[in-house]
């Protein structure tokens, strides 16, 4: 008998287990492509913000991040509208790419890379506007931007996998 119970509590817990990974894929299936789109909005209006009210000239890696940053806005906009499952296959590339360049940038900043020929000419890619808390700059806020994209999209990517495709 006591092994009966046993055994049945261990099929109700795998079966709570089972149902709460589902809640998790559901919540990411339904919600990631607006997660997503909200960092790549609050990104996007920051950094017009800095350009247009604040008066900052974008350096020429700012312009490359906005180049990156800009169209996975309109991209997860079109997603959410089109109810697009392949979404992520869409935007991980643009923001794992907006990764390496605001790391590039920061190292920059941080002078662990000289100063180079892509920052020569303008403003000078290692000039500092802002410095919240000693650490965030324009390119820690891209690059975590980037970073939350790229973790959203890849979690989304994988609550949407067909079952059978463990790997």
């Amino acid at each position: 008998m006591a092994m009966a119970r046993s055994e049945s509590g261990q099929a109700a817990s795998q079966i709570t287990e089972v149902e709460s990974g589902s809640r998790w894929a559901a919540f990411w299936q339904e919600y990631g492509a607006y997660l997503a789109f909200g960092v790549a909005l609050v990104a996007t209006l920051g950094s017009l913000y800095y350009s247009e009210i604040a008066g900052f000239v974008p350096c020429t890696l700012c312009w490359y991040q906005r180049i990156l940053m800009y169209p996975i806005t309109l991209i997860t906009l079109v997603g959410i509208i089109r109810r697009d499952a392949g979404l992520p296959a869409y935007v991980l590339p643009l923001s794992i790419l907006g990764i390496g360049v605001s790391t590039y940038h920061r190292l920059i900043e941080l002078q662990i890379i000289e100063h180079t020929g892509v920052c020569s000419e303008g403003v000078p890619c290692d000039l500092i506007w802002v410095n919240y808390f000693g650490f965030v700059t324009i390119p820690v806020l891209a690059l975590t931007a980037f970073v939350l994209i790229t973790a959203i999209m890849a979690i989304t990517a994988w609550a949407s996998r067909r079952p059978g495709e463990e790997s």
